[in-house]
């Protein structure tokens, strides 16, 4: 679903965010990816969503290699994948109710279908009961639901989280991961960023591990460690 063939990126000021990384995720599969800051985590995920790209090799996103996409093609790439960001980014002068809608409106869903998609959403995040309400008005865990929410309501194949929890308490953060799980067991491919290694740990799922930009372990966690 996800391969990275050989993949460096070196930024204008000479700093190498990645290097020739190898890469491959599965179809339907959950991923995390760790590695202090600045390690490249960030980086690898703006290649996957074509925010920035590699300065050799090759990322392919089901089955479509990014270097061989027009601009014109980079629209639809990103309507299948979903991105949630440590900081939310949400709209505070719209609605929880507009801020699940951005996604549907910038792909020019059926406005009928709109409001459907977004309380099947809303409520799949236990927030169905907030759609009216501005984000201000909301717990740090709810504007991340809401970010969770935005990022799943056109049901795209990918889902991408850059630190989702980094803001969150140990019981927020282990909701919030096992709302990701859910996700996963209907067939979504989803790749997390985090630095939380306790709570990875106990999910049991792949480990990739970046180190100065460079992929230096993979393996399954356990109670254990990764292995």
């Amino acid at each position: 679903m996800i391969v990275f063939d050989s993949v460096s990126k070196r930024f204008p000021n000479g700093h190498v965010g990645l290097d020739r990384i190898n890469l491959h995720l599965e179809r339907g599969e959950m991923a995390f990816l760790t590695g202090h800051s600045g390690a490249g985590k960030s980086t690898l995920l703006k290649l996957i969503m074509l925010m920035e790209r590699p300065s050799s090799g090759h990322v392919q996103v089901g089955g479509y290699r990014l270097s061989d996409l027009r601009r014109g093609q980079i629209p639809a790439l990103r309507r299948n994948i979903g991105v949630v960001f440590q900081d939310h980014q949400l709209l505070f002068d719209r609605s929880v109710f507009d801020n699940v809608a951005i996604p549907l409106m910038v792909a020019g869903y059926d406005y009928g279908d709109i409001g459907k998609r977004i309380r099947a959403a809303l409520d799949m995040v236990g927030l169905l009961d907030k759609e009216r309400l501005n984000p201000i008005a909301l717990s740090g865990g709810e504007r991340q639901r809401v970010g969770i929410a935005r990022a799943m309501v056109n049901r795209p194949a990918v889902l991408l989280a850059d630190e989702p929890t980094g803001n969150l308490d140990p019981d927020l953060s282990a909701d919030i991961m096992q709302r990701f799980q859910h996700y996963n067991q209907v067939g979504m491919t989803i790749l997390i960023a985090t630095h939380d290694l306790d709570l990875v740990q106990r999910m049991g799922h792949r480990v990739i591990t970046l180190e100065g930009g460079r992929l230096v372990s993979e393996g399954v966690a356990s109670e254990d460690g990764v292995v």
